[in-house]
This record gives structure tokens, C-alpha cells and sequence, in this order.
């Protein structure tokens, strides 16, 4: 089975690596161009483009895969089937069209919830109790084509979208691998989704960093852990507006309005919110290095 694989991030190359690992042909592999990056703004590979290099796989970057050019290089390949892992264009219906086995995309939700390009960080920040990765067939419409197989898994009630993007990439090189021995073996099922039931994943955005203080303790739980590690929350405090990386929560009643301080120290910074105390754990200030609540405090030499 010759293989086009297309995708961009550590979550792609994830099942870049684990189609390598398991001896698979990989004709080609189409990335996102270089992007600048960093202080020096200096031009970066992505890491599917890293891997791909690493193990002598041709590699295109088009910028738009919509002028034809892509599909002349894809039709000389000849592929007996695409896969796309989080590649970061839609595909139009004529490249769709070439592999005889379709085209395979690897989506990091329980479809149908959860289409778009952060569903993963969504399904934290929603406060969702379960994820899981779909496998299905492309169709022209985003992440709308018949299902093939679902992996599922519960989501920790400490971990962050960072981690669980993590475990899902992982989740989803393997499932990939299932998908295509069944399509190989020509048993690979269609299962129609319930449009009726979908839900949207956006691009997460940096004003969504500021925490909400009249939302619930879990909510709030929810909103730092689904915006770690990026753009991260933020919260207004001792007048300097600090990065939120880890919080626990407490529901208990208090008087104080929600986003009082109530006592900062070794613990951490309390801080009232709609149902109980949510106490910082973790923080970053502007210029410095992501440190424990406690050790910030201990700098500015703040106690309440």
C-alpha cells in the first residue's frame, strides 16, 4: 500500500513515526510551509517535515493546495491512499478524488463533536469527561466523511490540554495503523455521522485568557487546564498580570466576592470564585521564568 502522509505538528508525527516504525511505504509527505518562529523569528521546520528528512521521505510544502499544483505532484505519485493528520488545509474534492482507497483523516475528538482545529484543548475547556480520536474518509466538507473507527478515553481530572494532546497522538498512530490493515483487508466499515449532533471546535485565541472569577471552581479548573500550554490564563493580581498554568479548587462557602485574594502564601494565592476557593499553584509574571505561587510570592515578599 503506497502511502501519502500529510500533517504538520507532534501530533501528526506521531503517526508519521509510528507508520516508519511499522515498516509501512511512504511515497511522500506534504507539511506546512516554514514558518518564522522565536525571538529571531528564524524560519522552522515542522516537525513532520523533521521526521520526514530524517528518514530520506520526499517532502512538498505547497502554500495552498488548491492551484493544481499539488494534485499534478499527487497524481504522479500515484498513491493507493492518503492519510492527513491534523495537516492544517482542506482538501479540495479533485485531490480527494485520486487514491483508489480514499482518503484517511485522523481527527482528535469523538466525532461528530468537536470538528475544527482545537478539539482537543475544546474538550478540556468544556469540561468534558471523555475524548478519543476518530479515524474516517475524507469528504469535502471539514471533518464531516463517514466514520471508520473511534478510540475513546477518559480525560484526568488534573490534566491539561498539553497532556492529553499528548496521550491522543499517541491513541491515534495506533488506531491509524487498524484503519489501514481494515481498509487493506477490505473490511474498513462507513459509519454515516449525525450532522444533527455536531459541535465546533474554533482556534483558540488570546483573549480567551483571562479567568472568569464568577464562573464555577470546576469551570475555571477547566478553563486553565484546556488553555495549557497555550495561550495559557491569565489572572490580574497584586496589580501585574500573571500566566496561570495549574490550579486546585476547593467548593466551599465564602462571603467574599468572586476574584477577592484570600490569603497568599506557601499554599498558593486563594481566590474566591463563584462556588468555592481556587488556589493558584503555578504562575508566570511578564519577563520571568514559570515558577510554584509560592515561590513569586516569596520575591515580592507578599503575604495576606
Amino acid at each position: 500500500m503506497k502511502i501519502v502522509f500529510m500533517g504538520t505538528p507532534d501530533f501528526a508525527a506521531a503517526s508519521l513515526r509510528r507508520l516508519y516504525e511499522d515498516g509501512r511505504e511512504i511515497a511522500a509527505v506534504f507539511t506546512q510551509p516554514d514558518k518564522p518562529k522565536y525571538r529571531g523569528m528564524k524560519l522552522t521546520m515542522s516537525p513532520v517535515k523533521e521526521l520526514a528528512l530524517e528518514r530520506g521521505t520526499p517532502v512538498y510544502q505547497p502554500q495552498t493546495v488548491r492551484d493544481g499544483e499539488a494534485e499534478s505532484i499527487l497524481r504522479a505519485i500515484a498513491p493507493d491512499v492518503i492519510v492527513v493528520v491534523a495537516y492544517g488545509r482542506i482538501l479540495p474534492q479533485p485531490i480527494l478524488d485520486i487514491p483508489p482507497m480514499g482518503c484517511i483523516n485522523i481527527h482528535g475528538s469523538i466525532l461528530p463533536r468537536l470538528r475544527g482545529s482545537a478539539p482537543v484543548q475544546w474538550a478540556v475547556l468544556n469540561g468534558d469527561r471523555e475524548a478519543g480520536v476518530t479515524s474516517m474518509y475524507m469528504a469535502a466538507e471539514m471533518d464531516a466523511g463517514d466514520m471508520i473507527f473511534i478510540t475513546k478515553t477518559p480525560i484526568g481530572e488534573d490534566e491539561t490540554a498539553g497532556e492529553l494532546y499528548a496521550r491522543l497522538a499517541g491513541l491515534g498512530a495506533e488506531l491509524l495503523l487498524e484503519t489501514l490493515d481494515a481498509i487493506g483487508q477490505g473490511v474498513a466499515p462507513r459509519i454515516p455521522q449525525d450532522h444533527s449532533q455536531a459541535t465546533y471546535a474554533p482556534p483558540l485565541k488570546k483573549d480567551m485568557s483571562p479567568i472568569d472569577w464568577t464562573r464555577s471552581c470546576r469551570e475555571i479548573s477547566c478553563h486553565v487546564r484546556g488553555l495549557n500550554p497555550w495561550p495559557v490564563a491569565t489572572a490580574e493580581l497584586f496589580d501585574t498580570v500573571l500566566k496561570v498554568y495549574a490550579v486546585k479548587t476547593e467548593q466551599s462557602k465564602t462571603d467574599a466576592a468572586p476574584g477577592t485574594v484570600l490569603s497568599a502564601g506557601e499554599g498558593g494565592i486563594q481566590v474566591a470564585c463563584a462556588d468555592g476557593v481556587v488556589t493558584i499553584l503555578e504562575v508566570q509574571a511578564p519577563g520571568k521564568r514559570r515558577m510554584a505561587a509560592a515561590d513569586y510570592l516569596r520575591g515580592r515578599r507578599l503575604c495576606l
